[in-house]
């Protein structure tokens, strides 16, 4: 059942929350006078651009954009929607959300997440149904058995089985009258190429239904049960929905979370088998990667878990895996302010197979030997260079990138002396090839970063600068709402999301009964604009971004400059649409040889330009003045 929460109950929950408690857990802040600052936890950056204003109850990103309030940061960080985000502070601060029934007009509103969602936990109940309790079943029992996988953990982890044939779960939902597109967005059944309709995705596969930390289903993997046919990938994902991205979802973290909490460490595995079988052992602080690499967003979701001094364990069947891993995870692990170790299992075993022949204990062993990445990382240059002059070059050669990506300037001198003492070489030559890759990757990440420079060029436009700062007026200044009300400024916006914005503003305002004569008839003023109730109100992510960002800023603002600056946009605003409209004329007059009327015209345009030329003097004369 869809439950409503209500916006007052929404508005409780979110003045309860402390914003800079709850993103700590993901962010190390800093005090920066009345704001905290930080690394952006949403994209790679080695200076912090990322703001939190406990007094507007806002964050924003500087380099990236991200911004919003809290719960668009839980959102966000987690991967969920706004009323799990509610939910889930209201049950960190011991709110009760009381459930309501949705009304008629309510239930129209039922977002396609949720009815995504529906279908998810509808194929999972069929798949696990056919493994269960019918003889179709009956091959991929013994297959699991044969694994070693019990029936409570088939229970446990709702595991399924999809039968072979090309359209069983399309048939299945068609007869429920599901809609064939929302089925196609589920990523359950793709399109036939040649043909109209539609057919299974996962068809003769183990099914492992993947949860999100709600323990709602959002996705699925599938694994054959015959590994002879090269051309049949053994494993098998949903694809991107809206409700799954592999990048920040974790398989078995619904089921983990406590234990994670509890131990304040967690073993990470990339497989489904592999998974299982530490949960079957009862280490159940385990989670697995879905097909991707380990991300920023998994070691995000993980720290809010195990805390900012938990353990994060890699295990992996190969030196090669462990290396590969070790390179790619030591920069996002050092970002979130993790403790990474990794074990790598004896030739031939998986986590899977070795818990399985060797158990628990022997298990937890290869834990107690865990290595540090930095550790793990010296250790096999040392191995594969071995300690001759060349030998000792290479291995440098291989350190200088993963210990350029430790920001801790501590921790990377410490490793750059132990590299020196280990191979008896000293410090500053291997410090030289440290700041030698900084520079390279401060290039790279230079020009990574063009696309959010390019983003924000187009509110840096001259023409839209001065809408952006009408709107920050707005935001931060609310004595000036009135008289931005009575001269109708927003009649005189180009840019509609800039616009929009300034509707929402005057809306939120005038519903509160705070804002100027001439809304609702109030005549009260605000002493401020709740700035994070407005993010509430408003879906658009690049609004919310929008709003953060002008609001965050703080200026000093007042009334006469204010009623300066307004006079001043209106003026060119009016300038600019008289002019467009004397050259429509002029045009006009030309087509039908009006000679008269086309001097008439050329004449005006021409005072015009003179008229803006002595305000663009005056204007430029007062800043000289002022500076």
């Amino acid at each position: 059942m869809a439950i409503y929460i209500s916006e007052d109950k929404i508005s409780e929950i979110k003045n309860s929350v402390d914003i800079v408690d709850i993103i700590s857990d993901v962010v190390i802040l800093k005090k920066a006078g009345k704001n905290f600052i930080g690394l952006c936890p949403f994209h790679s950056e080695k200076t912090p651009s990322f703001t939190v204003s406990p007094e507007k109850n806002i964050f924003h990103c500087f380099g990236c954009q991200a911004g919003g309030n809290v719960f668009t940061f839980i959102m966000k960080s987690e991967g969920i929607t706004f009323p799990e985000a509610v939910r889930m502070m209201a049950t960190k601060y011991g709110i009760d959300v009381p459930s309501q029934r949705l009304s008629q007009n309510q239930r129209i509103k039922i977002s396609e997440r949720e009815q995504l969602l529906e279908i998810n936990r509808n194929a999972k109940d069929y798949f696990h149904n056919i493994l269960s309790s019918t003889a179709k079943g009956k091959n991929a029992k013994e297959y699991l058995k044969k694994r070693k996988i019990d029936t409570d953990t088939v229970k446990d982890f709702a595991l399924g089985y999809a039968e072979k044939g090309w359209d069983n779960l399309t048939n299945y939902f068609l007869r429920k009258k599901v809609s064939p597109k929302l089925l196609r967005e589920s990523g359950l059944i793709i399109p036939r190429k040649q043909a109209n309709g539609y057919y299974d995705r996962f068809r003769g596969r183990i099914i492992f239904p993947i949860f999100n930390i709600s323990s709602q289903v959002i996705g699925f993997g599938g694994r054959v049960m015959d590994d002879s046919d090269p051309k049949n990938a053994k494993y098998l994902n949903s694809p991107e929905t809206p409700v799954y991205n592999k990048s920040n979802s974790l398989y078995g973290l619904n089921r983990a979370k406590d234990k994670l909490r509890e131990h304040k460490t967690v073993f990470i595995v990339e497989g489904y088998f592999d998974l299982l079988a530490l949960h079957q052992h009862k280490i159940i602080n385990s989670v697995a990667t879905l097909g991707t690499s380990l991300t920023a967003e998994h070691v995000r979701l993980i720290r809010g878990y195990i805390g900012k001094t938990g353990k994060v364990i890699l295990v992996y069947d190969s030196d090669d895996a462990g290396l590969q891993a070790a390179y790619r995870s030591i920069e996002i692990f050092d970002k979130g302010y993790v403790d990474a170790k990794i074990i790598v299992l004896p030739d031939g075993y998986d986590p899977d197979s070795y818990l399985f022949k060797f158990g628990q204990k022997s298990f937890l062993d290869q834990y107690s030997r865990a290595k540090s990445i930095m550790a793990f990382l010296i250790d096999f240059a040392e191995k594969k260079h071995g300690n001759s002059i060349e030998g000792k070059i290479q291995i440098i050669s291989d350190m200088k990138k993963p210990l350029s990506a430790i920001n801790d300037s501590v921790a990377r001198s410490l490793y750059v002396k132990e590299l020196a003492e280990r191979l008896g070489i000293d410090e500053s030559a291997i410090l030289e090839k440290v700041r030698e890759e900084w520079s390279v990757s401060s290039d790279q990440s230079h020009n990574k970063n063009t696309l959010s420079v390019s983003q924000k060029r187009k509110f840096n436009k001259k023409e839209n600068r001065i809408e952006r700062q009408i709107i920050a007026m707005m935001l931060q200044y609310p004595e000036i709402l009135p008289e931005l009300n009575k001269r109708n400024i927003l009649e005189y916006f180009e840019d509609d999301t800039l616009k929009s914005i300034g509707q929402h503003i005057f809306t939120h305002t005038a519903e509160n009964g705070i804002n100027a004569t001439g809304i609702n008839g109030g005549d009260k003023i605000a002493d401020e604009v709740n700035v994070s109730e407005i993010i509430n109100l408003i879906d658009d992510k690049e609004k919310k971004s929008i709003i953060a960002a002008l609001a965050i800023e703080e200026e000093s603002w007042q009334f006469e400059g204010c009623i300066k600056l307004i006079t001043q946009f209106i003026a060119i605003r009016q300038n600019s649409r008289n002019k467009n409209f004397i050259e429509k004329q002029i045009k006009e007059a030309e087509k039908k040889n009006d000679h008269k009327l086309l001097l008439r015209l050329l004449n005006e345009k021409q005072n015009m330009a003179v008229l803006r030329q002595k305000e663009k003097i005056a204007l430029q004369n007062r800043r000289i003045r002022k500076a």
